[in-house]
């Protein structure tokens, strides 16, 4: 299930594989450049089962929900370490009361709740707030 990607250059939107989301690439119209993403991904049931299988980089989830007053806490250093991430690592948020399986199949207790994925296979998880470069370091830990 490919992203759509708008090019800032000349609005022209463009479809990006899943396995190609951190990687740097042109614009299929006007061939300016597409950065790296640089932000999180909001993502469903069978979005995230595309990205965690595919990307060839490490994929960091943030499980959290609305009501949650440490997830909003927590929010604007995932945002920081998605940026600092870019071509790195993808960052994705799943928001457990939409996608409440999703966080059943991996065992999510508590909130915020931080899971690592490598080639599509979890590698750590991690409960609680983490600063920027605490989650820069558990994105690029193996």
């Amino acid at each position: 299930m490919p992203m759509i990607r708008t090019c800032s250059h000349c609005g022209t939107r463009n479809r990006i594989p899943a396995r190609h989301l951190a990687d740097t690439g042109r614009c299929g119209a006007c061939r300016q450049p597409l950065p790296a993403l640089s932000v999180p991904i909001d993502v469903d049931s069978a979005l995230f089962d595309d990205i965690a299988n595919e990307a060839l980089v490490p994929v960091l989830v943030d499980f959290w929900a609305p009501w949650c007053g440490p997830c909003r806490t927590a929010a604007p250093e995932v945002a920081k370490a998605a940026g600092r991430l870019a071509g790195q690592a993808i960052v994705l948020k799943v928001d457990t009361e939409a996608q409440p399986a999703l966080a059943q199949r991996y065992g999510i207790r508590s909130i915020p709740s931080f899971v690592l994925f490598r080639n599509g296979r979890l590698v750590r998880m991690q409960a609680g707030v983490l600063s920027h470069s605490e989650l820069e370091c558990l994105a690029l830990s193996g």
